[in-house]
């Protein structure tokens, strides 16, 4: 048989194997490769397609992991008829996710009649590859993105509003049975845009055993948490402390600088405008200086990418580290112990207080929307509600670390897990990121704060100053008078 090259454009922001992938998927299901279920070789795929051999190799690679195809060498690429048999009578969505368990979660959690066509991409990617989809006119049917950039997706136009597939869903049981912090923030107008499907908290990581060992308890202010560093440094840790805190962590660097504001009774966004408790910010941004000039953290923290913290704590090069309840796999992975262990090892707990503020944390997450290019919306939702059904959510809180959203299912996970209970604990006070449409350009603008102040390139009073009007701009809100 032949195929067609036309299925494949290397302009599209899909990459060409996920596209060639979905293609050759598409026509298995469809049985256009004859009897036998052979598949064209390598090199006729790339002569067909005009390709190089290494997309070819990947997409044809994924398919025989996906138990698609067989491989069988010298006898070339076959369908597998079992996996063939499975699919009578089922329908194709395709869904983008970022990298982490998602993938494996809506492979096991698709309902029977679903075959899910899934492509991950890098979630430092994920917004602009999702932007250049919509522009391209290929936009997935379903999307797992950062919950934040669900009012500049909607304001956009990108998703499908909840009411119109399922009204009577959206009302009676999103609406009624989710955190509701996260359900307002996903709403616009009188329609849901947007699901939650798992949420985290913002908060400091700890190594219990060196604490326990220099006869220190953990942090609940943030003098406790610069004494604390002190003594440890007079023990020999150089920066004990470590934090995302500049552009090349990302959203990260946000997030854990919106948790210690939030700690001193400060946010970037309130009813009166753009920096409403201007005396707390500042106040927040000299005891980041006052961390610098104490050795407790290093002033390179401003290039860490975002998972360079938590790779120094896990490997004791650092014995606090800013980061989300969602670290503890990747703790657990780098220290080379299993979850449990890891757990037992390194603690969480809030962003210390300020002198102006309590304990705070900052809560996020990863919420599911329906483009309007969906070719099959009706099965989105379906999917959707299968991932955040009460069995789902318990088995993705268990298996993950993932805090649930449907508010019954959190205090049945939180009996059975301490991390879980601990964290769970923590959502019930957590503010949110701002919820505009211009989140992303604000966030950008924080984290160049956040790397100046750390520099000593700014003063704290010119940082508030200066970001302040910036946000101003970005937004079109005014700036709170002080």
């Amino acid at each position: 048989m032949t195929v067609q090259p036309s299925m494949v454009d290397p302009s599209h922001p899909i990459p060409v194997y996920a596209q060639l992938k979905s293609h050759i998927m598409e026509m298995v299901l469809n049985g256009r490769y004859g009897v036998d279920g052979q598949l064209p070789t390598e090199s006729e795929l790339c002569q067909h397609f005009g390709l190089s051999r290494t997309p070819v190799h990947r997409a044809l690679a994924e398919l025989a992991s996906d138990g698609v195809v067989i491989r069988h060498r010298r006898r070339g690429t076959f369908v597998a008829p079992e996996w063939l048999e499975k699919q009578a009578g089922k329908r194709v969505l395709t869904v983008v996710v970022p990298k982490g368990p998602w993938s494996r979660l809506l492979q096991t959690e698709a309902p029977a009649d679903l075959t899910v066509s899934i492509t991950v991409v890098e979630l430092d990617s994920l917004h602009d590859y999702l932007a250049q989809a919509v522009a391209s006119g290929v936009a997935p049917d379903l999307a797992l993105v950062d919950s934040v950039w669900v009012p500049e997706f909607a304001a956009a136009g990108y998703f499908r509003a909840l009411d119109d597939l399922d009204a009577q869903w959206a009302r009676e049981e999103y609406r009624e049975r989710f955190a509701q912090a996260f359900v307002v923030a996903q709403t616009i107008g009188d329609s849901s845009v947007a699901v939650q499907l798992e949420a985290d908290v913002a908060g400091l990581w700890y190594d219990r055993n060196v604490l326990q060992k220099a006869g220190l308890r953990s942090p609940k202010t943030w003098a406790e948490l610069l004494d604390a560093c002190a003594t440890l440094s007079r023990g020999g840790m150089t920066a004990p402390l470590v934090l995302p805190a500049g552009p090349a962590s990302g959203e990260a660097a946000t997030y854990c600088l919106l948790a210690l504001l939030a700690s001193n009774g400060s946010a970037i966004l309130g009813p009166t405008g753009v920096l409403p408790d201007r005396a707390q910010l500042v106040e927040a941004l000299e005891y980041l200086q006052k961390l610098v000039a104490a050795d407790a953290i290093r002033p390179e923290s401003v290039e860490y990418t975002r998972d360079q913290p938590i790779k120094m704590l896990a490997t004791g090069q650092a014995v606090f580290a800013f980061g989300g309840s969602y670290e503890l796999p990747a703790l657990a992975a780098n220290a080379g112990l299993d979850q449990e262990r890891a757990w037992k090892r390194f603690g969480f707990l809030p962003t210390p207080a300020g002198p102006s503020g309590s304990p705070a944390t900052l809560a996020g997450g990863m919420a599911l929307g329906i483009f309007r290019q969906a070719k099959r919306p009706d099965l989105a939702l379906h999917l959707i509600q299968a991932l955040v059904s009460s069995e789902a959510q318990s088995r993705m809180a268990l298996s993950t670390g993932q805090i649930p959203t449907r508010t019954a299912v959190i205090s049945r996970v939180a009996a059975e897990d301490s991390l879980l209970a601990q964290s769970s604990a923590m959502l019930e006070g957590a503010v949110v990121r701002p919820a505009v449409p211009s989140y992303d350009r604000v966030s950008q603008q924080l984290q160049k704060m956040f790397a100046d102040i750390i520099l000593g390139r700014i003063s704290p009073a010119a940082a508030s100053e200066y970001t302040a009007e910036l946000i101003s701009a970005i937004t079109g809100l005014p700036v709170a008078q002080s």
